[in-house]
C-alpha cells in the first residue's frame, strides 16, 4: 500500500515506512493511503478470541504493507504488556445502560495517546532501518497535554531519536505539566510557550515546512519527524480502538455479528474520531459517529454548517486537551470525501482567511456518518456528578464532554443503538475540577486534589500518577512561539 498528500500537490508516493519517518507531505498536507482495505465478518468473528496485540497487528498489517506481520505482531505484544497496562489495553466499561466507556488510559500517562504512542516508537525505529537511515530523527511535538507525555514516555532513552516537547504554559492541568517537566531520559527535552495549544502547533508545523531549518538539521546530522496524529503511524493505530471495542462487545453478548452500535468521541483535533471513520470504510459495523466538542466548539459548527471557521474567541476550559482551534485531521476526512483538489483549494483558504466552507455535496458525504454536539463547562460538570452519583461510573473531564455529548444525540434523535464513548484520560489526571463537579471543595494544590479525589470516590489513583509531587522537576523554559526554532536549534546543539 502506497501513501500520497492530502494536498496532491507534492507528487509524493511513498509506503508507509517512508511516511512514518518523514512525518508531514512536502506539500504541507498530511499523508492517506490510495486505498481502503476491507474487513470482513469474518475476521471480525476471528479476532474475538485474539488478545488486543494480537488484533492491532492484524489491523496494522493491512495498511503497513511493508512491515511484516511478525513484526508489528512482536512491536504490538511490547507495546501493550501487562507492564504497561495492567489487565490489559482498552477495557469496555458499561458506564450505564446502553452507554459503553471504551477505557483507553489504562497505560504508563493514563491518557489515551499511550494506546498509539508505546507502539509509534518501535514502528519509527524500524522505519529507519527500512529506510536506511543514518541521521539521528528529531521528534517535534506540540501538545495540549497529553500527547507530550505519552510522546515523552513512548521515545524515551531510543537510539537514533531525541525528541522536544512544545506546550501552552497556562493551557494544561497542573498533573500534566508535572509529568512532562519530571519526564526521564537522555533524549528528551520539553519547552514551555506563551500561548495556546494552536500556536505550538502552528509553531511546529512552520518548522517542519522550513527548508533553512532542514538544511540546518541535515548539516548537524539530524532530520525532522512527528509524533503528532499529523503522522500516519500516529493514526493508523488508533483504529484498532473500535475494531476491538466491537469483539468485545461481541464476546459480551450485548450484540450480536453484524449490529451497528454508534461512537462518540471527545476530540479537538479529530484524529481519534477519523480512525472510528476508517475503521467504519473497512467494514466495521459503526452506525453514526458522534464528535464531542467542549466550547471551544468549531468541530461542532463545521458539521452542523459546513463552514469552518477558526476567526472565533478561544476559551481555556477543564478539558484542555480538546482546546484547539485548528484541527489538523479534518484535512484527512476532507480528502477522503472531497478529494485532493478541493482539499488543497479548503487548505488555502484556512491558511489566508481562517475559514473556508465545503460544497454541499461534500458536506452531504460528511453527514452520513458525522454529528457533532458540545458541552460547556456548567454541562461538562454536570454530567461527571451524575455519572458517578446516578450510574457510579466516574469519568474525566473529557469523557463527561462525550457523554454528554452522547445523551444530547440520544434525545434529539431517539436512535436507542448501543452507544461506545470513548474515554480518553483517567479522572485523576484532572482530579481538581473532577473533585469540583462532585461538589467537593477546589484544593489548594491541584495535586493535593489526587488523594481528595480517590478518598471520596474509593477509586484508586492510577500508577503512572502516584507520587508525582516527590519526583524531580528538570524542565522550566518558558519561550515566545516566534523563539520555537531557535529553542530546537539551542537542544540539538548541546
Amino acid at each position: 500500500m502506497n501513501y500520497q498528500s492530502t494536498r496532491g500537490r507534492s507528487g509524493e508516493v511513498l509506503s508507509s515506512a517512508q511516511i512514518i519517518k518523514q512525518g508531514l507531505a512536502l506539500d504541507g498536507g498530511l499523508f492517506i493511503p490510495d486505498s481502503i482495505p476491507s474487513l470482513s465478518s469474518d475476521e471480525i468473528q476471528k479476532l474475538c478470541s485474539l488478545s488486543y496485540p494480537e488484533r492491532a497487528a492484524h489491523i496494522l498489517s493491512k495498511f503497513l504493507t511493508d512491515y511484516t506481520y511478525d513484526e508489528l505482531l512482536s512491536d504490538c505484544r511490547q507495546a501493550y504488556c501487562e507492564e504497561s497496562f495492567p489487565g490489559g489495553a482498552a477495557p469496555v466499561v458499561k458506564a450505564r445502560d446502553g452507554i459503553y466507556s471504551l477505557e483507553l488510559w489504562h497505560g504508563p500517562t493514563a491518557a489515551f495517546k499511550d494506546m498509539a504512542l508505546q507502539i509509534m516508537p518501535r514502528l519509527l525505529s524500524r522505519a529507519l532501518v527500512k529506510t536506511g537511515e543514518t541521521r539521528t530523527a528529531l521528534i517535534l511535538v506540540a501538545t495540549s497535554g497529553d500527547t507530550g507525555k505519552a510522546a515523552l514516555e513512548g521515545y524515551k532513552d531510543v537510539d537514533g531519536i531525541k525528541i522536544m516537547v512544545f506546550y501552552p504554559v497556562d493551557g494544561v492541568s497542573r498533573v500534566q505539566k508535572m509529568q512532562m517537566a519530571t519526564q526521564t531520559g537522555s533524549n528528551v527535552n520539553v519547552t514551555a510557550i506563551y500561548g495556546n495549544f494552536d500556536d505550538a502547533q502552528t509553531g511546529v508545523k512552520k518548522i517542519f515546512s522550513d527548508s533553512d531549518a532542514v538544511a540546518f538539521l541535515d548539516d548537524k546530522g539530524y532530520f525532522f519527524s512527528s509524533a503528532n496524529s499529523i503522522n500516519w503511524g500516529r493514526l493508523a493505530p488508533q483504529i484498532v480502538y473500535y475494531v476491538s471495542a466491537y469483539c468485545d462487545l461481541l464476546t459480551s453478548g450485548d450484540i450480536k455479528m453484524g449490529d451497528k452500535i454508534n461512537v462518540c468521541v471527545p476530540t479537538g483535533n479529530f484524529g481519534n474520531i477519523f480512525a472510528a471513520y476508517l475503521a467504519k470504510l473497512m467494514g466495521l459495523p459503526l452506525g453514526k459517529l458522534i464528535c464531542a466538542s467542549n466550547q471551544n466548539n468549531i468541530l461542532t459548527d463545521f458539521l452542523n454548517t459546513g463552514r469552518y471557521d477558526r476567526n472565533r474567541d478561544f476559551h481555556c476550559t477543564m478539558s484542555p486537551s480538546m482546546d484547539i482551534l485548528i484541527s489538523s485531521n479534518l484535512e484527512r476526512l476532507l480528502a477522503v470525501t472531497a478529494g485532493r483538489e478541493l482539499t488543497a483549494k479548503y487548505m488555502d483558504s484556512l491558511a489566508s482567511e481562517g475559514c473556508y466552507e465545503v460544497d454541499a455535496s461534500v458536506k452531504a458525504k460528511i453527514d452520513e456518518s458525522f454529528c457533532g454536539y458540545f458541552a460547556d463547562e456548567a454541562s461538562t460538570a454536570k454530567t461527571i456528578n451524575e455519572y458517578f452519583t446516578k450510574h457510579g461510573y466516574l469519568p474525566d473531564t473529557h469523557t463527561a464532554v462525550a457523554l454528554s455529548a452522547a445523551e444530547q444525540y440520544i434525545q434529539s434523535s431517539g436512535d436507542k443503538t448501543p452507544m461506545v464513548v470513548a474515554s480518553t484520560a483517567s479522572p485523576y489526571k484532572f482530579a481538581a475540577d473532577v473533585c469540583v463537579s462532585l461538589g467537593l471543595k477546589k484544593p489548594e494544590d491541584d495535586l493535593d486534589a489526587l488523594d481528595i479525589l480517590a478518598n471520596h470516590t474509593g477509586t484508586e489513583i492510577p500508577y503512572p500518577l502516584k507520587n508525582i509531587a516527590a519526583r524531580e522537576i528538570r524542565f522550566t523554559e518558558t519561550v515566545n512561539a516566534a523563539d520555537m526554532l531557535c529553542a530546537v536549534k539551542k537542544y540539538i546543539q548541546k
